[in-house]
């Protein structure tokens, strides 16, 4: 099964215009850390139901509970941009000022403004020395949480308070559609929640999928990567596909951490993940309360430069969101 908005081949159509990468996959996750000494390595991504904050049970008991094949056909229609649909035209920094008060419900490190962590995954990559296309990557990587927009706290996007119900805006990503496996997510006592588990279609190992088909193929929970993944399409970046399988892959923990889902990869993919576990580096550990870089440093130093980045890969102006 596939989706039918987003088609293999429109994904490839796109990915021909966009540039190579041009750095190597370092082997040595450890040393890309940027926040040393805030926590160490084993400290962050710490989740039970003990310790954890209860917003953050909360949001993955909801989330295991409404992630099903039916709420993501939903969520495809809602946000499509098939055949010129848009919710508003925006430019970039007009999204990022939207997002200037969003807080993850379901992050258990910090309570970080969202514009915060996108600046500072940027400026951790920037200053990594790593090319700029990677840099814009970071910047963007979670601005698909501007759906909260044109959500619900039924939909799970209230993205107005950090106690608002956000489980169809963050939070670790696994497949639809196919069972859900105990070994891989966080909280997998709550898979029992789930309606699709149920169901004889979707709790077995492959469900509604054919042996390696593809990560392109697969159903993820329905969240900021996907729509900021098909977002960018739909106004034709420029953004390698390494860049894009960053947006769209970031929180696929069960897949890039676990090492769930070997079974529906095609070659390619164990390539493709590589990429994602770079990138998820600097997601992760570039997040500092001590760190500001918004205000007067933001306008006269980071978004003068940034904004370059944009125009760069077809993404200045006002874009379809």
């Amino acid at each position: 099964m596939m989706s039918s908005e987003v088609s293999p081949a429109t994904i490839n159509q796109t990915q021909t215009k966009q540039a190579q990468p041009d750095i190597e996959i370092p082997t040595d996750f450890q040393s890309i850390q940027t926040n040393a000494g805030t926590k160490e390595l084993s400290e962050f991504r710490t989740y039970d139901d003990t310790t954890s904050p209860a917003r953050v049970v909360e949001h993955y008991r909801d989330m295991r509970t409404f992630q099903t094949v039916e709420f993501y056909k939903q969520m495809e229609e809602k946000y499509s941009f098939e055949n010129g649909k848009f919710r508003r035209m925006m430019t970039i920094e007009e999204a990022l000022e939207e997002l200037e008060n969003y807080v993850d419900a379901s992050d258990p490190d910090l309570d970080l403004p969202n514009l915060l962590h996108l600046l500072q995954t940027a400026e951790g990559i920037r200053k990594a020395g790593h090319p700029d296309w990677l840099q814009l990557t970071g910047l963007l990587h979670d601005m698909g949480k501007i759906m909260f927009l044109w959500g619900t706290s039924e939909d799970g996007q209230d993205g107005y308070s950090p106690n608002g119900k956000q489980w169809a805006l963050g939070g670790d990503t696994f497949v639809l559609g196919c069972q859900i496996p105990n070994e891989a997510v966080v909280f997998p006592e709550f898979n029992k929640c789930n309606p699709d588990m149920s169901d004889e279609r979707y709790n077995s190992k492959f469900g509604v999928y054919e042996p390696n088909c593809g990560i392109d193929n697969l159903m993820w929970a329905w969240g900021h990567d996907e729509y900021m993944y098909r977002m960018l399409v739909a106004n034709g970046t420029t953004l390698p596909r390494e860049g894009l399988d960053m947006i769209r892959f970031h929180s696929a923990y069960p897949w890039h951490d676990k090492g769930a889902y070997r079974h529906l990869m095609k070659e390619e993919d164990y390539e493709r993940e590589k990429w994602v576990q770079l990138f998820n580096r600097f997601d992760l550990y570039t997040k500092d309360g001590e760190n500001e870089l918004r205000g007067d440093k933001m306008v006269k130093e980071l978004w003068p430069y940034y904004r370059g980045l944009l125009d760069k890969y077809g993404l200045g102006g006002k874009l379809k969101w």
